[in-house]
This record gives structure tokens, C-alpha cells and sequence, in this order.
């Protein structure tokens, strides 16, 4: 068997460790290909450009929103919603979910309202939530808090019911209380998966911040692409979804590093 074929073989090998190097030369590659079939299709008139602008175009609609301050307002204007709103669904979700996932009284008192409410499409109560709040800040966090917390409580009781109950087993066998077990054993075992759950959710409530700005808002990415969109700019929508990618992207790698650092004995993926 040569070589390459080995190389390939460890690489196609699931949950096999590849270099850092290999890693960052296969997602280049791939956003090469992208980068590519958007030239393509754009300056090879494939496309109408008046909606599908080329890359050129988008670069000057980035430096002209740069430059006059704009895109910082709106891009701020997201970052504080955002922020808030999964910060507050975060530090209610965790607790709760936590103790939904251990105790079955909890768990019992929870579901049946947690479910109910977690099926319900977020923008639908965005008219309810305008007459309650208005179109403010308040609002737009509203949207976010209840779009993430009823899915982060069900994420993270799935994540405290999968410890193993032998930790429990060998903390009260090792004289531990009940206490001690919640705080020693449940909570540190927990810590890894409820760090991936916000990872995941971190993701939806930027989609649910999209979709309270470009409904109710005077400011932010969402109102920016929809300003954009009722003046026919394209390039100032493609502008506002690569900033919104480029902001989570960094989003994650944060919560990457804070497992890393803070939890180094989860690993990482």
C-alpha cells in the first residue's frame, strides 16, 4: 500500500486527529470553490447582478459603510440585542435545564409547558410581543430570549440526564452529600456539553435577531439588509449577511476557546 493511499486511509479513518495544517488547507479549499462559482456565475453574466452582485461590488459597498460609520452602528446595535437577550436565556436556561435533566419532580413540573411552548414559531409572536413592548430593544430581546430558552432547557436536561449515574454511585459511596454530589460530580460533568449547547444556540439567536430587526427595528443588520433590499442594493444585503457570518464565526471560536482553557479535560472538537 503506498503512501498516499495510507495518508488517506488515516484521514478517512472517523475521529482520527489531522494536522492543523491539513484542516485549514481543506476549508480554504472549500471557500476557494465558493469564492470561485460566485466569480463565475456573476462576471460570467450567469446572473442577474442587479441581485447577485460580484465580489468587486460588494467590496465597495463593504468600504463606503466602513467609512462612513454606518456599518459599526448597525453591526453594535446587533451585538448589544444579541448579547443580551442569549445572555439572559443562558442564565435561567442552565440552572433549569440542568435540574430538569436530574430531577424528575422538576422535569414533570417542566415538560409539559416546555414542549408546548418550544414548538411555537418565535415570529408569530412578533405582532403580540410590538403591541406588549413596542419596537424597541425590549422587543427584540424578547424575541431572542424566547426563541433560545425553551430549546437551550431541552438541550441542557438532555445533557444532565446522560451522566453516567455511577458518578453519583461513587460520590455517595465516597461519603459525599447530596450537595456535594450536585456541585463536585453533576455540575463539572455537565460543564462540557452545556458549553457545545451554547455553541448550537448561539446560532439561532442570531437568526432570530435577523428576523425581529427586519420585522420592528430602526437600527442593526437585519433593518440594514432591509433598508438595502427595499432600494434594490444588493451588495449592501450580501454586506450584512457576511458581516452577520464573520460576527458568529468569532462568536464561536470564543466559545471554542473558553472550553479549551476553562475545561480542558472535555477535549475538543
Amino acid at each position: 500500500m503506498g503512501t498516499a493511499q495510507i495518508a488517506l486511509l488515516k484521514v478517512l479513518t472517523p475521529r482520527r486527529e489531522i494536522s492543523r495544517g491539513l484542516g485549514l488547507s481543506a476549508g480554504a479549499l472549500i471557500a476557494g470553490f465558493i469564492f470561485l462559482f460566485w466569480c463565475v456565475i456573476t462576471y460570467g453574466a450567469l446572473v442577474d447582478t442587479t441581485f447577485c452582485p460580484p465580489p468587486h461590488r460588494v467590496l465597495l459597498a463593504l468600504w463606503k459603510v466602513l467609512a462612513d460609520g454606518s456599518l459599526f452602528k448597525h453591526a453594535w446595535s446587533s451585538l448589544v440585542v444579541i448579547n443580551l437577550g442569549f445572555f439572559l436565556s443562558s442564565l435561567i436556561a442552565i440552572p433549569l435545564g440542568i435540574m430538569m435533566g436530574s430531577f424528575r419532580i422538576v422535569a414533570a413540573a417542566l415538560e409539559p409547558v416546555v414542549n408546548f411552548i418550544r414548538y411555537l414559531p418565535v415570529t408569530s409572536m412578533i405582532p403580540l410581543l410590538i403591541l406588549w413592548i413596542g419596537i424597541g430593544l425590549e422587543e427584540k430581546v424578547a424575541v431572542i430570549f424566547i426563541g433560545t430558552f425553551f430549546q437551550q432547557i431541552v438541550m441542557f436536561a438532555d445533557v444532565s440526564a446522560q451522566v453516567p449515574d455511577e458518578l453519583f454511585s461513587a460520590g455517595y459511596t465516597l461519603g459525599a452529600s447530596r450537595r456535594q454530589v450536585v456541585m463536585k460530580v453533576l455540575l463539572p460533568a455537565t460543564l462540557p456539553g452545556v458549553m457545545d449547547v451554547l455553541r448550537v444556540t448561539m446560532g439561532w439567536a442570531w437568526t432570530y435577531l435577523v428576523v425581529a430587526e427586519l420585522v420592528a427595528s430602526n437600527s442593526g443588520l437585519g433593518y440594514m439588509s432591509m433598508q438595502a433590499m427595499r432600494g434594490l442594493h444588493a451588495d449592501l444585503i450580501f454586506v450584512a449577511i457576511l458581516v452577520i457570518g464573520f460576527l458568529g464565526m468569532v462568536t464561536d471560536q470564543i466559545f471554542r476557546w473558553i472550553k479549551a482553557v476553562w475545561l480542558p479535560w472535555a477535549g475538543q472538537r
